[in-house]
């Protein structure tokens, strides 16, 4: 490590010493472990300022995250600390430096995007190459799926959103198709070789129309790397690169990262082995575990002073993880010492558990905390029902996360399909998709015209002298000239093509969806949003790799309230934090989920797992678990039940950790006779039915 110079001491002002090694580290290989809570962000940020003040050219750092949103933001904090160091050297006023700006930063997909504009001609990639999101990626495996006769066989076949699953992971985690099976998808073994044919018709048909998924970007870009000219030129436009939330990259983005920095000269990955929680996705927590051993020299780092939660929520964490049989160990401390130890809510059964969780919640509501600061965790979506039917009976506002992505929304895929297609004519999906809006053409018309405009070349003309079905005739020559339009006009002039669009699609739209108004307005956000980008090319792009995430399409009733309550699964959870944390059905079966305890790595996930959750909470933290669970049939609870085990993770250790509790609000289950009549009395009483 190199120390620091006068210079880049300012930038590294108000850091804490862990904090500051790490940002003012020199060229070799870096692994930040940063706990939960300890300012990874904020390290990372300084880090990357130390080493432009220091001299490195920003054009030259490459930072990779997980979301175009966190890149955007750090490299905006990145600018800002650079001005203020200027601003504190100089006289006057002083303008940003704009050194953000100039910083590759982005998403992995999107940096690929970038660099397969720039160099794909060396993989045969056309330069008019689009990309598929993964709901046009699952429509293009279903219309392979369905030329092959698979929806028709005499067994069952996985439908296509599980096709496109078990493709991605094998991709991803870089595992034959047979092991996937076996490991992911045991139901699915029996149709291997169908799987196999398919898979090799869904790579040929991208190849044939011109189009890239989500994990094509990734291979092209780890294939590029391996070519001795581009690898080598690619390899020269970065002195850094540095990559955040590496616990959750898969085995290809950690190819790529070792093809783009052979010996780790100038690699940072930052990450917390702690909350791997993604393998299901085919991220790997071998990736951060085995760092150091990968690139010979590795300095680690731990950040581990917890700046979220107070130090009694911390002991219990740290006791959760800490059995974790493979991590880098490290202890969280903070400096907020007091503060009430997290509670262990045992509960009668799941009913009792909604009314503890609303009693404690209504509690700290009254107490001044809002309820958007106050958060329900659970493993799993279906855990949280009885809670809502709870809730919904006492009027208590809440959001559940999840929901419909704005580019999922049928209106809008549609209009950006027509879109794709002036931008690639060989698009399969979107050209079936937007020829399908018309009335009387079906599925097989579609492929028919598709094929005639693949055998011109993707000329439009040629649909012109196309004899149209007589439901779809008032529209066909007005579609056939508004593609031979948008083909001819200029890719920059992006809010006017989107304009053409949204006129011709507009009366197919109000024919199609009952609910027609929301819709259109999304339309002219959309043609709004246009104008921010370069060219068409430039917000497909975008559009697929960085989607918005909301939509006024199929939207509830609206919420006319001034609060309400966060629910989540654990999953959608991390990142966040709140006041309050309420994690419910810590039994075992549920945390660990009983479908993820078959192989040791499994139930270390669902441990993991429990430790982002007990993370989340800043000042309280309330753990349930129901002592009882009752059956259901058809819909209706049952006087059956059975009696859980509490987690497995919720172990001696940990628990000594807890106040104990009961539902009844400020007793202690270590204090029973003040909660259930003396043993005496109920032996008395039972005497008394024998006398």
């Amino acid at each position: 490590m190199s120390p620091a110079s006068p210079a880049t001491t300012s930038t590294l002002a108000g850091l804490n010493p862990a904090q500051r090694n790490a940002a003012q580290h020199g060229d070799g290989p870096l692994l930040i472990v940063a706990g939960a809570g300890t300012g990874k962000t904020r390290t990372l940020v300084h880090r990357v300022a130390s080493l432009i003040e220091r001299g490195v050219e920003p054009g030259r750092v490459l930072l990779l995250t997980f979301t175009r949103r966190a890149a955007a933001e750090m490299l905006r904090r990145v600018d800002e600390l650079l001005t203020q160091q200027t601003r504190k050297k100089a006289e006057g006023p002083i303008q940003p430096t704009g050194a953000g700006k100039k910083v590759w930063g982005g998403t992995f997909h999107a940096v690929s995007s970038r660099l397969l504009r720039m160099y794909g001609k060396a993989t045969g990639l056309p330069p008019d190459f689009t990309i598929h999101d993964r709901s046009d990626s699952e429509d293009l495996m279903n219309v392979l799926r369905t030329e092959r006769g698979l929806s028709k066989t005499d067994k069952r076949f996985p439908k296509k959103r599980t096709c496109m699953a078990i493709y991605s992971y094998c991709v991803n985690a870089q595992r034959p198709l047979d092991d996937a099976l076996a490991e992911h998808f045991p139901w699915c073994k029996d149709c291997v070789d169908e799987l196999k044919t398919l898979f090799r018709m869904y790579v040929d048909r991208k190849e044939s129309g011109g189009v890239l998924d989500y994990d094509d970007l990734l291979l092209f870009w780890h294939d590029l790397l391996a070519d001795d000219k581009v690898g080598e030129r690619i390899r020269d436009r970065f002195d850094h690169v540095l990559v955040d939330e590496y616990q959750d990259t898969n085995l290809l983005q950690a190819g790529i990262l070792s093809r783009l920095r052979p010996d780790g000269t100038g690699l940072t990955v930052v990450g917390d082995d702690a909350q791997s929680i993604y393998s299901f996705r085919a991220a790997t927590v071998d990736n951060i575990l085995d760092f150091p051993k990968q690139f010979s020299g590795t300095e680690v780092v731990k950040l581990q002073q917890n700046y979220r939660s107070t130090q009694p929520i911390l002991e219990v964490t740290n006791r959760v993880i800490g059995e974790a049989k493979r991590r880098h160990k490290k202890e969280l401390f903070s400096e907020r010492t007091e503060g009430e130890k997290p509670q262990l809510v045992y509960c009668e059964d799941e009913e009792e558990q909604s009314e503890a969780v609303i009693r404690r919640v209504l509690t700290h509501y009254e107490a001044g905390i809002p309820l958007h600061r106050q958060a329900v965790l659970f493993r799993t979506s279906h855990h949280s029902a009885d809670l809502e039917t709870a809730l919904s009976r006492q009027n208590i506002p809440f959001v559940k996360y999840g929901g419909l992505k704005f580019l999922e929304a049928a209106h809008v895929k549609d209009l950006m399909a027509f879109l794709r297609l002036a931008e690639n004519p060989g698009d399969l999906v979107a050209g079936t998709r937007v020829l399908n809006l018309l009335p009387g053409v079906g599925p097989k018309k579609a492929q028919q015209l598709m094929d005639l405009l693949a055998q011109a070349h993707g000329d439009f003309e040629v649909w012109k002298e196309f004899k149209p079905p007589a439901a779809a005739k008032e529209f066909w020559l007005p579609m056939s000239r508004l593609f031979v339009q948008l083909r001819k006009m200029p890719a920059t002039d992006v809010t006017a093509q989107m304009g053409l669009v949204r006129g011709f699609y507009a009366p197919l739209l109000e024919k199609e969806y009952e609910n027609s108004e929301p819709r259109l307005r999304d339309l002219e956000m959309l043609e709004q949003m246009a104008d921010r980008y370069a060219d068409r090319r430039t917000m497909l792009t975008e559009a697929a790799l960085d989607p918005p995430t909301s939509t006024q399409d199929l939207a509830g009733p609206p919420l006319l309230d001034e609060d309400f309550l966060i629910l989540s699964t654990i999953h959608s959870a991390k990142g966040l934090e709140w006041d309050a944390v309420n994690v419910i059905h810590a039994a075992d079966g549920c945390i660990p989920s009983d479908m993820s305890t078959g192989k040791p790595e499994q139930i270390e996930e669902e441990r993991r797992l429990l430790y982002v959750a007990l993370t989340r909470a800043k000042s309280w933290l309330y753990v349930h678990f129901p002592m009882r669970y009752y059956q259901a049939a058809r819909g209706w609870r049952t006087d059956r039940f059975g009696m859980p085990q509490i987690s497995r993770f919720l172990t001696g250790s940990a628990q000594a950790h807890f106040q104990a509790t009961t539902p009844i609000p400020d007793q202690r289950i270590d204090e029973a006779e003040d909660i259930a009549p003396p043993a005496h009395s109920l032996r008395r009483r039972s005497r008394s039915l024998w006398e």
